[in-house]
């Protein structure tokens, strides 16, 4: 039961933003009362660090697969920027602003996500990439890895209010792409674009 409210709660949060939708709505998509729902979590705060926290878990597991499978840089990028689309096509921007702003304890699993696996493995993709050539020998892999992950969270600050989804997905992958061609060498920029026609 508790895995059904936190897979509901995550889905209406993230398709709705988190203050609109109330525990009584959980409730009543789950089909319990709400007495229930405070049987397995103190209250809305505890709700949303959960809910948020299973989903970020799972995006792990997502990308940690990607990191296990592929050696290949080229194939990470592009499997990344995928996992990426999925996430955010999904997704209403505002959730992660009400996130942020009022419920510090689940905004604080963002934060944790972002340090202790994102930043990582963009910091150990760059490494590779150096190695094989595709990306430039001279670029300061940590100093890059945290300018990445500035650029994905640059996106959901307080002017994001009103954007859509796929307004954010499109600035999202743009970013990247940028990103991208500013470390390649000439032979990571033609694998990159070679995989990406035939992934596309």
């Amino acid at each position: 039961m508790r895995e059904r409210i936190l897979e509901l709660a995550g889905e209406q949060f993230t398709r709705f933003g988190v203050r609109t939708v109330t525990m009584e709505d959980i409730a009543r998509l789950a089909g319990i009362s709400k007495k229930t729902i405070y049987q397995e979590f103190k209250d809305k705060k505890d709700l949303v660090k959960e809910a948020f926290k299973l989903i970020l878990e799972r995006d792990k597991e997502q990308l940690q697969f990607i990191v296990d499978s592929e050696d290949r840089v080229i194939e990470h990028l592009v499997k990344s920027s995928q996992t990426m689309r999925e996430r955010l096509e999904h997704m209403n921007p505002i959730a992660i602003l009400e996130v942020q702003k009022y419920f510090p304890d689940a905004w604080a699993e963002f934060e944790s996500f972002k340090e202790d696996f994102v930043l990582k493995d963009i910091y150990n993709v760059i490494e590779r990439g150096k190695t094989l050539g595709y990306f430039r020998p001279e670029i300061d892999s940590m100093i890059l890895a945290r300018l990445r992950v500035n650029q994905v969270s640059s996106v959901f600050d307080s002017g994001m209010q009103g954007r859509t989804g796929l307004e954010v997905l499109n600035m999202q992958l743009e970013l990247m792409d940028h990103f991208l061609h500013g470390i390649f060498t000439e032979k990571g920029r033609l694998a990159y674009n070679q995989k990406k026609e035939i992934t596309n």
